[in-house]
């Protein structure tokens, strides 16, 4: 009797939000005290979920029943990036045009980098083709990957690791360039890693926040053009 009541509380798609926001909650408090950059909240929440998943034999689909409502939120949030962008919007009109070119290129890079390297390391079609849209936000990703034959479930997870990537080795790396101005870093941050990067781009500051927005719907659009194309080049 006593396992079945524990079963029974398993399956309760609340005992799953609550767990989920209360691990993100938790980690991204450690976050912002330590400042480590391999300890980014989505890093350490996802881990400690997989393993409570583990430790209780949960399956992925009882986690589902809750996590769907976590999930519904993701469109909406990526929507709300759009505040941002409206306050910082006279900054953005001014580098339009560049803009416009650099997020056409990054998509550009961002899908031949992805699919060359798979390729050439032989992996299989159904993942290479789901490499192909990890650079941007999971909705689109996922459609793009479903668009060319892809598996949107490997998408998805090629789409959250880029992200936590993304946020972890981004800021450092556009240092080691030379990348100081904030339209440039929250551009590059967006276009890369998402809503995951823009996030990380907010934390400098609301311009960078901005960009990192623009840039998520641009590289969304741009890639959803070109992934298409290019995956049949490639191919």
């Amino acid at each position: 009797m006593r396992l079945e009541a524990l079963e029974s509380i398993g399956a309760l798609p609340l005992l799953w939000v609550t767990l989920s926001l209360l691990a993100y909650a938790l980690s991204r408090r450690l976050y912002l005290r330590l400042r480590v950059a391999a300890l980014h909240p989505v890093v350490l929440a996802s881990a400690a979920l997989i393993a409570v998943l583990r430790l209780t034999d949960t399956t992925y689909e009882t986690y589902m029943q809750g996590g769907r409502l976590i999930e519904f939120f993701l469109g909406p949030s990526v929507v709300a990036l759009a505040v941002p962008l409206y306050l910082n919007l006279q900054e953005m009109k001014s580098s339009a045009p560049s803009l416009l070119v650099v997020t056409a290129f990054g998509s550009a890079v961002g899908v031949v980098s992805a699919v060359v390297p798979a390729l050439l390391m032989g992996a299989p079609e159904a993942v290479v083709l789901g490499l192909a849209p990890k650079s941007v936000t999971t909705p689109i990703a996922i459609s793009v990957a479903e668009g060319i034959g892809g598996e949107p479930a490997l998408t998805a997870s090629f789409v959250v690791l880029t992200g936590v990537l993304g946020a972890i080795i981004g800021p450092l790396l556009l240092r080691l360039v030379g990348v100081r101005h904030p339209v440039a870093f929250g551009l590059a941050m967006g276009s890369a890693a998402h809503g995951i990067g823009t996030a990380r781009a907010l934390e400098n500051g609301r311009l960078e926040g901005a960009a990192g927005g623009l840039g998520i719907c641009l590289c969304g659009v741009m890639t959803a053009l070109i992934a298409p194309l290019l995956t049949g080049l490639l191919l």
